[in-house]
């Protein structure tokens, strides 16, 4: 009788990922595998921080809805799956996904602000993993379009685009996520000075 071996498992894990230098590049593991993406743009950091500022504030009044943060901070969904999002919020009914080093489990929202380098990893293979592992809301932020597409979980728990805005129409962001918030979407894309 024949016998063969059990294949190796390959995959990066998070213990690997805590032994990726500190570099100021982003380091993430999606399903084993490292992706490595250089510190961003001028742009893309000012469309972080306008949303930052935007959620923090409304939070600043509604403490209990919970908590912002910016990358880079470690989001464990797995131990295969580890991300920085450019922004994140964790509802008030998360606070044990919070510890003292990361985040151990899906945020309820989770953003990207999009580039060339990113764009098809953000809108395909973190919109799958995020798709799987839970995200209630997730955002791509376009700073080349200037637009935020919002994905939601549809009845069969995929995250479906259920509206895109452009600076070009106008309109407010909003979430159900936080009541109340809204974010004037040609103000987001409005030129630095």
């Amino acid at each position: 009788m024949r016998t063969t071996a059990a294949p190796i498992d390959t995959r990066l894990t998070y213990d690997d990922f805590v032994q990726f230098p500190d570099d100021g590049k982003r380091h993430e593991i999606i399903d084993g595998v490292h992706y490595v993406t250089p510190s961003p743009r001028l742009r893309h950091q000012d469309l972080v921080g306008r949303l930052h500022i935007e959620i923090a504030l409304y939070l600043r009044t509604h403490p209990s809805a919970g908590r912002v943060f910016l990358s880079p901070l470690d989001v464990v969904l797995s131990y295969y799956d580890v991300v920085e999002p450019d922004l994140l919020f964790i509802a008030g009914d998360q606070a044990g996904i919070m510890t003292e080093k990361n985040i151990q489990g899906a945020p309820a929202l989770v953003v990207e602000v999009l580039s060339k380098s990113t764009r098809k990893r953000d809108a395909q293979t973190k919109r799958r993993l995020f798709e799987r592992t839970g995200v209630r809301e997730y955002w791509l932020v376009d700073p080349e379009l200037d637009t935020v597409q919002i994905f939601r979980p549809s009845a069969d728990k995929r995250l479906s685009r259920v509206e895109e805005l452009s600076a070009e129409d106008g309109g407010t962001l909003t979430t159900p996520l936080l009541p109340g918030c809204a974010i004037d979407i040609r103000e987001l894309f409005r030129a630095s000075v």
